[in-house]
């Protein structure tokens, strides 16, 4: 049972057949197969039904894949460990963030960490805060920068900031010309906001239903960008870090509610981290 094997059993199982898991493995069809067929008679167990057009995973073949992941991710440890034996800080960095701190908290940090370790190659993959949760808690990502939400173990959540949300609705909006604003008042009117099984949407939803208010969705996207826009055009009001108000969105005076989330980091409690990671780390709590 060799490496190149089990990456290649991994990456069926997550395509979901053979010609997907070539093109993530740049390798041809044949290749991929052969490395199927090899680590099934090292086995000495079928690994996968050919249902068709339609690969799936035999009892075994699930058996194996959680102790295959773990057992790549061990490998790459060992690499980073080799890799990292030098003076300079180098190897790969895989980084889950989301696409609004990617935009709003993350570019001078990037900055000055390309700057400090330039032989570090960064692997940055934008998006939901929830999958990139899942992204750690899976072995494919060293380190994710998010917004936090609940965590159990293994996950470890640090928080870095503080992200105050504003209930904002376009200048020209009826709520707009209320000098008084209460949560009764902003249920009347129709929300758009993050899906319901984003940690933002609930942190807003709570707020609401903790007073027996619901809401009216218009509509839900996860791009916070996306959503100011519909804001700015009237089509709804919504809930926006503070870091993106401008003259598009008119914020209401609501007396009373603190409404905020916190954005941080996320690493696997099991997972020792890279060199490269640890860096990061001490950037983003402002230790170096």
């Amino acid at each position: 049972m060799d490496w190149a094997s089990l990456s290649a059993f991994v990456a069926v199982a997550d395509r979901g057949g053979f010609s997907a898991a070539a093109e993530q493995l740049h390798l041809t069809q044949p290749a991929v197969s052969k490395r199927i067929a090899q680590l099934e008679q090292d086995l000495d167990v079928r690994l996968f039904d050919r249902l068709g057009r339609q690969v799936v995973l035999t009892e075994a073949g699930r058996l194996l894949l959680p102790r295959a992941r773990q057992m790549l991710a061990e490998a790459d440890a060992a690499r980073r460990a080799l890799q990292d034996l030098g003076q300079d800080i180098g190897g790969r960095l895989s980084l889950a963030t989301s696409h609004h701190i990617g935009l709003h908290r993350l570019p001078a940090l990037l900055r000055r960490f390309t700057a400090l370790h330039p032989r570090v190659a960064l692997d940055i993959r934008f998006m939901d805060s929830e999958q990139a949760y899942a992204q750690v808690l899976g072995g494919d990502a060293e380190l994710a920068v998010t917004t936090l939400g609940p965590t159990e173990a293994p996950l470890l959540a640090t928080p870095v900031w503080d992200d105050p949300l504003r209930f904002v609705v376009a200048p020209d909006h009826p709520l707009a010309r209320m000098a008084k604003v209460g949560l009764a008042d902003i249920a009347a009117h129709p929300a758009v906001l993050p899906d319901p099984g984003t940690f933002t949407h609930r942190i807003i939803a709570g707020t609401f239903a903790r007073r027996g208010l619901s809401l009216q969705l218009r509509l839900t996207t996860n791009y916070m960008e996306t959503i100011k826009m519909l804001v700015s055009v009237g089509l709804a009001w919504s809930a926006l870090p503070q870091t993106m108000l401008d003259a598009q969105v008119q914020v209401l005076p609501v007396q009373g509610v603190q409404l905020s989330r916190q954005l941080g980091y996320v690493v696997h409690g099991g997972r020792t981290l890279s060199r490269a990671a640890q860096a990061f780390i001490a950037l983003l709590r402002g230790d170096s």
